[in-house]
């Protein structure tokens, strides 16, 4: 993708567009000083192409161009309308050519505020986002996507969220009455008695629903550890080749890279998100 889509030029000709046509016609006519790439149309028809230029200097405001070359032609390039899509920012151009365009090699979008940009070889980093609900929608799942609307120093992301009903855990372990940590965990099983830790209720026959800083407070709150059901994302992640972006209350600042995993704090904040985004992209990049 172009850094930004100023960059682009779009213009329409009456010819066929092929490699040779293509270059005898934009060698030697000037282009704007900031004009990296152009799209080009053919008159009367779908078809599209894309070109890279240079100009003799981009001192002046207009430059001769020097040289041509054709990065995609009508047979690898699509032009998608795409009225949402805002140019600068890579995730949401990615997004638009894999729903809009899969499998196109250039898709060229004409986005928010009419402008113009493109994808070349589209191959957003997926990540798999382990999380647990309720709430919904879970936080860290909201969160990311909030920071992937508008991170323009971000690469494209896609986001694999994998979410973990709360309830559905505890049912592994079944009981009569169920410990979460606060109120914001959600309800227990149908048909049980559920308490919070936050709360410090009176100490009953419980099964804990929590991780293991849950243990350490409930070890505090009543001098024991009862049986528990394991809720940590980070714990309950799956290794794999993709990255994953998780969190994990036991951390409560900064950021940690374990191989493909990339873990916030519980409560993380969005710059957090943020940059275990950022951080999670350049570990991919490695």
């Amino acid at each position: 993708m172009p850094v930004r889509y100023r960059e682009v030029a779009v213009t329409t000709v009456g010819f066929a567009l092929t490699e040779h046509r293509l270059r005898s016609y934009f060698e030697g006519r000037e282009a704007y000083r900031r004009t990296g790439y152009i799209v080009v149309h053919r008159q009367g028809g779908d078809d599209a192409a894309l070109l890279q230029v240079a100009t003799a200097s981009r001192e002046p405001l207009f430059s001769p161009i020097t040289r041509v070359e054709l990065l995609a032609g009508p047979d690898e390039a699509a032009f998608v309308h795409a009225a949402d899509v805002d140019l600068g920012v890579p995730s949401q151009v990615g997004r638009a050519a894999v729903r809009e365009a899969p499998g196109v090699r250039c898709v060229i979008v004409q986005g928010r505020y009419e402008h113009v940009s493109f994808i070349l070889d589209p191959a957003p980093i997926r990540v798999r986002l382990v999380e647990v609900a309720p709430p919904y929608p879970p936080k860290l799942l909201d969160q990311a996507r909030r920071v992937l609307e508008v991170a323009e120093d971000l690469p494209p992301i896609m986001l694999e969220p994998e979410i973990f009903d709360l309830v559905n855990l505890a049912t592994a372990r079944p009981a009569e009455r169920y410990l979460y940590p606060c109120r914001g965990s959600g309800i227990a099983p149908e048909g049980t008695e559920v308490f919070y830790l936050d709360e410090r209720p009176p100490r009953q026959d419980w099964v804990l629903v929590g991780c293991e800083r849950s243990r350490q407070i409930h070890q505090h709150f009543y001098g024991d550890e009862p049986p528990s059901v394991e809720i940590c994302p980070r714990e309950l992640s799956a290794p794999g080749p993709d990255p994953i972006l998780t969190k994990c209350c036991n951390l409560e600042e900064g950021i940690i890279q374990d191989d493909t995993m990339t873990v916030v704090p519980w409560g993380a904040t969005l710059s957090e998100v943020h940059a275990g985004l950022r951080q999670l992209a350049a570990a991919h990049r490695r």
